[in-house]
């Protein structure tokens, strides 16, 4: 198999520069495409080697750079000073996202399969692809990796055109437990093909290799391995319907 190579793409976004990533096998049949919003560490190092592990599975995968081009955490002080005010404006959250998608869809170096397109996302990137899906994107797929369910507007979730997956650590103290049942109810309301799969065990960040905050932010190997086999599954199904 070809190698999985990674370039930037730059665009513009009300005034503001963005360079997302985009990472693909050259020369491959067209292939499913997906968007990947990274943890709240945005375009990184990690956030790369698992878009790699994910292309090699046979995808073409962008991750969305949510903070713009000058923005790059390198502690938690400043990825939390540039997560917050997107988590608290929805609406400004899910217009990145779905630049991000234009760009995914309108890029010219890796082939799409049409109408062939999904989102996945870790933690913070976690609520932002269930964010897009909100939005009524044109997504087979939204999965959320021990991400926040919460959303100002639960009725957005009758705007959901493809299934919904969530993978979440029981034990993760950084998910408020209300959220769960308030999901459930929101996705039911809705009638979404939803599921919800709770790891026993399993704290915050548990695909992260880098976490290891125990209780609170760890990585769990065998956990993170169910989680993106489960993810697979999915995406599997949905793109042979």
């Amino acid at each position: 198999m070809s190698k999985v190579i990674v370039e930037s793409l730059i665009y513009h976004l009300s005034g503001k520069t963005y360079e997302s990533r985009l990472v693909y096998t050259p020369g491959s049949m067209p292939q499913p495409g997906l968007v990947m919003a990274p943890n709240w560490m945005g375009i990184s190092e990690g956030a790369e080697r698992i878009a790699k592990e994910v292309a090699e599975k046979g995808y073409v995968v962008l991750i969305a750079d949510l903070y713009g081009q000058s923005v790059r955490p390198s502690n938690a002080d400043e990825a939390g000073a540039a997560m917050m005010p997107l988590k608290n404006d929805r609406g400004e959250l899910r217009k990145r996202m779905q630049e991000a998608l234009a760009q995914l869809l309108g890029q010219s170096k890796a082939l799409l399969e049409p109408g062939k397109v999904a989102a996945f996302g870790f933690c913070f990137g976690g609520c932002c692809a269930l964010e897009l899906a909100r939005d009524g994107a044109d997504l087979k797929a939204a999965v959320s990796f021990h991400g926040t369910l919460d959303t100002p507007n639960p009725e957005d979730a009758k705007r959901i055109k493809g299934s919904v997956l969530v993978l979440h650590g029981a034990s993760d103290p950084l998910v408020p437990k209300e959220q769960l049942p308030a999901f459930e109810d929101e996705m039911n309301a809705a009638k979404v093909d939803w599921q919800l799969l709770s790891y026993g065990g399993a704290v915050h960040s548990f695909t992260d290799p880098n976490a290891n905050v125990p209780g609170k932010m760890q990585y769990d190997r065998r956990t993170s391995e169910r989680a993106f086999r489960s993810m697979h599954n999915l995406l599997t199904e949905v793109f042979q319907r």
